[in-house]
């Protein structure tokens, strides 16, 4: 019975995301249409590498769908919901509504506009004064639903637990999804990894792991922020295990980098000592292009599928419409892998994040159990 629910949620979803990621598209194809008889062809071409581009990158309002008014375009309906500008320059802070800019983007306000990569700029392209873009945007905002999200969950999970729910009782509501998910990160990512010392990192690895799950997830919802598809997001989370990772070093490890025992000289100096060294900054590099681009590769592929049906329409309806059930159909497929593939990069990034602290603290042996060496392979899927 539950698993029909789930399959109709997903369903549902998923249709959701069609309709509304297709009026997009048709909302601009219809307008490219509509352009003078006296512009280029090209210009009266859909572009989906344009359109599939503005769906994932960050922006400063949430779009869901458009209405075209064909006679009138200028009064289409636009379903948005703007997000705050705060601008700071030398003559203090200016704060105010995106929605001044226009749904184009390209109305002009309070001196500012918003350039072709849609970073607000000022409107005088001679202005060579200071400016810093403060503003909040749909990512920013997705993250702190994220964020609230996890806070909300697990605390509300914790309190149930102080009570003795699951505890002396069985487990309650949320409390039957979420404790399996944190015994196999504790038995089966920290602990094989951490040794002894697991419980000293169990909280930073599940609030990764949940972080990013949670992130994942609601990229997925139509009209949201593909917010683990932005590289600035997962430069910060790559950065903060970078720095966990390095101050969970101990003597051992640097002695191993920069004198690599039983070792020719020569070889110490100019292969190991730069290939090591290399090695201690690669190790936060591949956590943060992992993610960024498994989760931009998802929605890309997905946006692809359906720019395909009005590609095959503009050169002929019989085309489009036959193409539309198959350009669906693998649509379809890849929005249900990507629900998958959102557990396992969360799973991967926190599961080597902990191979890259276990190996961080090899040589300190009393603190290990004597089987954790054998678990510090890099997970390549």
């Amino acid at each position: 019975m539950i698993a029909k629910r789930i399959k109709y949620i997903l369903a549902a979803v998923f249709s959701l995301f069609l309709i509304i990621h297709s009026a997009s598209i048709k909302a601009q194809d219809t307008a490219h249409a509509n352009v003078t008889e006296n512009a280029a062809p090209a210009e009266a071409q859909l572009d989906p590498a344009k359109i599939i581009m503005d769906h994932i990158k960050d922006a400063h309002e949430f779009h869901f769908f458009t209405i075209e008014n064909e006679e009138n375009p200028h009064e289409s309906f636009h379903a948005t919901i703007p997000l705050p500008i705060v601008i700071w320059t030398k003559n203090g802070l200016t704060v105010f509504s995106s929605s001044n800019f226009g749904h184009t983007g390209e109305e002009k306000y309070k001196g500012f506009k918003l350039n072709e990569e849609k970073e607000i700029v000022f409107a005088d392209p001679n202005c060579k004064d200071e400016l810093y873009d403060l503003s909040i945007t749909k990512n920013v905002v997705q993250m702190m639903i994220a964020l609230f999200v996890l806070v909300l969950l697990l605390t509300g999970i914790a309190k149930k637990y102080k009570k003795g729910a699951g505890v002396t009782t069985a487990p309650k509501g949320w409390q039957n999804a979420i404790e399996p998910v944190v015994m196999f990160v504790r038995d089966e990512v920290a602990k094989p990894n951490l040794g002894k010392k697991f419980g000293k990192y169990l909280p930073y690895l599940l609030t990764v792991f949940f972080f990013i799950l949670i992130n994942n997830i609601f990229g997925l919802l139509p009209g949201s922020a593909n917010v683990t598809g932005n590289i600035a997001f997962t430069i910060v989370l790559g950065v903060i295990s970078f720095f966990v990772i390095l101050f969970s070093t101990n003597k051992h490890f640097w002695g191993h980098i920069f004198w690599f025992p039983g070792v020719p000289l020569l070889v110490r100096i100019f292969i190991m000592l730069p290939v090591e060294l290399l090695g201690v900054f690669t190790k936060p590099f591949a956590l943060i292009v992992r993610l960024f681009a498994n989760m931009v590769a998802g929605h890309i592929i997905i946006l692809s599928f359906i720019s395909l049906i009005f590609i095959f329409g503009s050169m002929s309806a019989v085309a489009g419409w036959g193409f539309s059930p198959l350009s669906i159909a693998f649509a379809v497929f890849i929005y249900l892998i990507e629900i998958m593939v959102a557990f396992i990069q969360a799973f991967i990034f926190t599961n080597l994040t902990a191979v890259f602290i276990g190996q961080a603290l090899e040589g300190a042996h009393d603190d290990h159990d004597s089987h954790s060496h054998d678990h510090h392979e890099v997970v390549t899927a």
